[in-house]
């Protein structure tokens, strides 16, 4: 299968890496930075550069490809998209941008080609998880689903380092959220809903953020009286960002909040994954709960360390594109993540990363 990977970055040199270990893809990376691309001599894929903000230039690239993994910042997700679709390209993303989202949505309707946004954690994995549980309900009370990529020694203010795009965690801090309350589908402001909760030993807090749900307000619309997705952090992460972005009115002027934070939060290798799901509702006529709660670590290998944010969303989107080559999932218009069998996922050679995690066994 011929792809062609959009983005030599932070995810997408994981990405190119993985897809290169096996003989079923031929992979070509395609970046506007030589010196982004020259850091995969070595791994068994081809390079090429071009100006993937361009059109024209994006379509050149795609033409004759089976398939196009876009590792590009959220605000390239519909101009990739669209260049997919002319080519005739399957389409496969990371972005967590909602609008984006209903764009490529539209642009599936009638195609030829398939289109599946959303591929990475959140959303991504988290919704997998979370439609898996809700299907073994006869009816839906209440569906949570937390996530936290994490500094694993935070030590700033912030309580965080740097472990993925500051563009797209300024997005979801930025935009407001999808939710479903009392069964109605609303919209909810960002960082707010704040909660607290311990898991491991470890405290944390949690609070809405923008398009970790993907699309399953649309897929349980009907079917449950509570849906919502929050990011987890450590306590006290929230108020601060609160005040950088309402208070001193940052949400304004976010280019600048993105050169403060790249300027003065160190990024890190050393972080932690936190996947936390529960599910309630009526079965075999009582109300119960069940949880899905995975802590995945960084690779702390000497020769080639791999942060967990790298490793899970790069095993979400590899192990996409794996089942849908083996014909798994369907083969045109719009995928759902929730389309995809957790079993299937968690048996892939890259989903494989979630089940070598270590699931916790209590939640306080």
């Amino acid at each position: 299968m011929r792809i062609t990977l959009l983005g030599a970055g932070h995810i997408g040199q994981t990405i190119a890496r993985l897809l290169a270990q096996g003989q079923d893809y031929e992979v070509t990376v395609v970046d506007r930075s030589p010196l982004a691309l020259a850091r995969l001599d070595g791994v068994a894929v081809a390079t090429r550069v071009a100006e993937t903000a361009d059109p024209a230039a994006l379509l050149a690239v795609l033409h004759g490809q089976d398939a196009v993994v876009n590792a590009l910042p959220y605000h390239l997700a519909t101009l990739a998209a669209t260049q997919a679709r002319e080519a005739g390209c399957h389409y496969f993303d990371l972005t967590e941008d909602v609008a984006a989202t209903r764009a490529i949505h539209a642009l599936a309707e009638g195609a030829a080609t398939a289109f599946m946004p959303q591929c990475g954690l959140a959303p991504g994995f988290i919704g997998i998880v979370a439609h898996h549980l809700a299907q073994g309900f006869e009816s839906l009370q209440e569906v949570k689903m937390r996530v936290g990529a994490l500094p694993a020694f935070p030590t700033n203010s912030l309580k965080y380092n740097l472990t993925w795009s500051v563009d797209g965690l300024i997005n979801e801090y930025c935009h407001p959220c999808e939710a479903i309350r009392d069964g109605r589908n609303i919209e909810v402001l960002p960082l707010e809903g704040l909660e607290h909760f311990s898991l491991d030993g470890t405290e944390y807090e949690a609070f809405n953020t923008s398009g970790g749900l993907g699309t399953l307000c649309e897929t349980l619309a009907g079917r449950v009286q509570t849906l919502d997705y929050k990011s987890v952090r450590y306590p006290g992460h929230r108020d601060l960002m609160k005040l950088l972005l309402e208070e001193l009115q940052l949400n304004k002027d976010t280019e600048t909040l993105k050169e403060i934070m790249r300027r003065s939060i160190p990024s890190t290798m050393q972080d932690v994954v936190l996947v936390f799901v529960t599910v309630s509702g009526m079965k075999g006529g009582s109300l119960v709960q069940e949880v899905f709660a995975r802590k995945i670590f960084a690779d702390r290998d000497a020769a080639a360390p791999l942060s967990a944010i790298q490793i899970t969303t790069a095993a979400g989107v590899c192990a996409a594109v794996d089942l849908f080559r083996e014909g798994a999932l369907p083969q045109r218009g719009f995928i759902r993540q929730e389309q995809v069998a957790l079993p299937d996922f968690l048996a892939n050679r890259y989903g494989r990363a979630y089940q070598q995690s270590r699931q916790v066994e209590s939640i306080g």
